[in-house]
């Protein structure tokens, strides 16, 4: 069994078919710094990111895949998927060695594993354009909490930017404790250091709210009782198509 280390970055990744190609050794497992190493290791190897190595390798996946099979490279990878790192390997290996595109090639399994795995990130991704609610605060900026399944919370900026682009916002991503500012001209990435309760709750209090937000939570709280119709209430349907694990950061869901 031959393992690679490497920091468990894209960049680090990419440097990783850079070395197996240079050393002409392919790992079979890919492990982090510091991980421990497998029972019947036969070599071990350290991968340390390169920028002008993984520069390298994508210009030349350029040249064997579409852009939105690269695409699909990249939103795969922040799934944060245990094994995705080893899956996207082999695919990556896979487009270079081949003579014909692979990327329409679902008789592979990892091509088709690719394929699943992109659908799940990309539907989160909807979900969080659907799921997210804003708060406005005392300072005029508007404060979103979400802890999304896999890790798009930069794939959903720039909707959020062109759609709220007259206004200052804040989105917080609470399980990965990052989230970006928009100050009405850039994004910009943040982390916030601080341990307070809206950044563990995802839900400002009163004394750090606008004035009328209040206000507006509880009309819209109403509004959303108002359109249901008891007779046609269905659970489970209503739990397929906003999941529970939502609810906690949606305003109407809050007593």
């Amino acid at each position: 069994m031959i393992v690679f280390r490497y920091d468990k970055t894209f960049e680090g990744l990419l440097t990783v078919v850079f070395d197996a190609y240079y050393r002409r050794t392919f790992p079979d497992v890919l492990l982090a710094e510091g991980e421990p190493l497998p029972l019947f290791v036969d070599d071990s190897f350290t991968v340390i990111a390169d920028e002008e190595k993984s520069t390298r390798v994508w210009a030349g996946l350029q040249k064997k895949l579409s852009t939105s099979a690269l695409s699909c490279i990249t939103t795969c990878w922040l799934s944060e998927l245990p094994h995705i790192d080893t899956l996207l390997f082999r695919y990556i290996r896979k487009a270079i060695d081949s003579r014909q595109s692979i990327e329409v090639n679902f008789a592979d399994p990892d091509v088709l594993e690719l394929a699943q795995i992109w659908k799940k990130v990309c539907a989160e991704r909807r979900r969080m354009l659907q799921f997210v609610r804003f708060q406005k605060a005392a300072d005029g900026t508007f404060f979103a909490a979400f802890e999304p399944m896999y890790n798009v919370l930069a794939l959903a900026i720039p909707h959020f930017k062109d759609r709220f682009s007259d206004q200052k916002w804040i989105i917080y991503d609470l399980k990965r404790s990052y989230g970006y500012y928009y100050d009405l001209n850039t994004v910009e990435e943040i982390t916030l250091e601080t341990e307070a309760a809206h950044l563990v709750s995802g839900m400002l209090d009163e004394t750090q709210m606008a004035e009328d937000e209040k206000l507006f939570q509880e009309m819209w709280k109403t509004y959303f009782k108002s359109i249901a119709i008891k007779e046609r209430i269905n659970p489970k349907l209503h739990k397929q198509n906003m999941p529970v694990r939502y609810w906690k950061h949606l305003t109407e869901k809050q007593l």
